[in-house]
Parts: C-alpha cells; structure tokens; sequence
C-alpha cells in the first residue's frame, strides 16, 4: 500500500494548515483493510511520535499537545485520511508523516499486517 501526503507549507502562528493522505493499491494484488491511520511527527534526534490518529470504527486519539487545535477524519471508502491544524504554534513546526496499519488477506483471513509510512511533509509556523 502505497500512501501519498499533502499540505504542509510555511504559516504564521495561530494559522491553518490541512495535511491530507491517501492510501492506495496493494503491492501484492492481495485484498487490504486499513484499520488504524494517523499521523505522526519527528523532529532531528527525536523519534516519531504520534500527533492524531483514528480507527476504521471512528474512535480517535490525540497527543495532548494538539487536542483542542487539530481535527482527524477519515474517510474509509476512500482510504484517506485528513488532518486539520488549527490555531498552530511554532512548536508545531516538523516533518509530518501518515502512517496506516494495513491488514492483507488471504481468502478472507488475515495473513499479515503491515505499516505503511508517506514521504514527510513539512510544517514551518512562524512566530
């Protein structure tokens, strides 16, 4: 599964940014069902950490650092997921990354799982 990331970009603080990701084909040709999605962040010498993520059911996760300014959704039938950034922060500033837990099947049985990562985006806000 191949995932394609979109919207960073440079905005003054208190601005808006809207990343979006899009999950698609499978390498194998094998039937996959994404479960979780999300969207994670590393800044240099730090490691990826999780920002916002969502479940195939709708249940959600933020890190505390993001909730009550960022948004996630997905939409399942397109396997996309989007990231709404409200309010931002110059310490919001970081390569952001979609990641999907993908399940591939196996005449209707789960065989493996694997996670998907998209190219980073960056995230510049400007004091």
């Amino acid at each position: 599964v191949q995932l394609q990331a979109s919207g960073g970009g440079l905005v003054q603080a208190g601005g808006s940014l809207r990343l979006s990701c899009v999950a698609s084909g499978s390498d194998s040709g094998r039937d996959f069902s994404i479960n979780h999605m999300g969207w994670y962040r590393q800044a240099p010498g730090s490691q990826r950490e999780l920002v916002a993520g969502i479940i195939k059911s709708g249940g959600v996760y933020y890190n505390n650092s993001v909730r009550g300014r960022f948004t996630i959704s997905r939409d399942n039938a397109a396997n996309t997921v989007v990231l709404q950034m409200n309010g931002l922060k110059p310490e919001d500033t970081d390569v952001y990354y979609c990641g999907a837990d993908v399940d591939y099947y196996t005449d209707g049985i789960v065989t493996s799982n694997f996670r998907s990562w998209g190219q980073g985006t960056l995230v510049t806000v400007s004091s």
